[in-house]
Order: C-alpha cells, then sequence, then structure tokens
C-alpha cells in the first residue's frame, strides 16, 4: 500500500460529479469485499464490469484496468486475483487526487 498521491487530470465541467462518482467506486470495494467473503463470482465479475465501462470514461483509466482484472480473475475463479486487485483499487481511491484541467 503507497500513500504516494495518483493525480488524474478530469474535465472541468466534471467537477460536480466526481465527489460522488469516487464515493459510488468506493462503497463497490466495500461490496465486491462482501462478494468475496460469499464466493459469488457472477456478482463479482458484474461488478468488475460496471468498474470497467465507468472509469475510463472520467478519466480513471486504472480505475478501468482494475476493474477489468476483477472482471476476468472473477470468470477464472481466482479468489487471489480479485483481493488483490480489490485491494489496488481501495488504494487508489485513497490516494487519487483530482486536478481540473
Amino acid at each position: 500500500m503507497s500513500d504516494e498521491k495518483i493525480i488524474v487530470q478530469v474535465d472541468p465541467d466534471l467537477e460536480d460529479l466526481i465527489p460522488g462518482f469516487l464515493e459510488n467506486r468506493s462503497l463497490e470495494v466495500e461490496k465486491l469485499r462482501a462478494e468475496l467473503d460469499k464466493n459469488d463470482f457472477e456478482n463479482i465479475r458484474s461488478i468488475g464490469h460496471s468498474i470497467k465501462g465507468v472509469g475510463g470514461g472520467y478519466g480513471f483509466e486504472l480505475m478501468s484496468e482494475l476493474g477489468a482484472n476483477i472482471e476476468t480473475a472473477a470468470k477464472e475463479n481466482n479468489t487471489d486475483m480479485i483481493q488483490e486487485n480489490i485491494n489496488r483499487l481501495d488504494d487508489y481511491l485513497k490516494n487519487v487526487e483530482v486536478k481540473y484541467a
């Protein structure tokens, strides 16, 4: 886990949406952990797919990549890879700093 800030450039037109967007992703991290505890790979796959889809549209490419990793790992029932990518996503969300430009 790193405390290094991750700077993401976001369109100023999206400024009102970003705090809620990031909060929703944090809630999804908690949901992913709960689903992993239940080995509910279908729900994990679905959430990962959603994260993959929304991240890039707001300029959060790494978020999309982690969502894709979670989706793929869920298809393979790979709990270790799911856990690793949930932790990476959580770390990312805690350290991301948005610059509007």
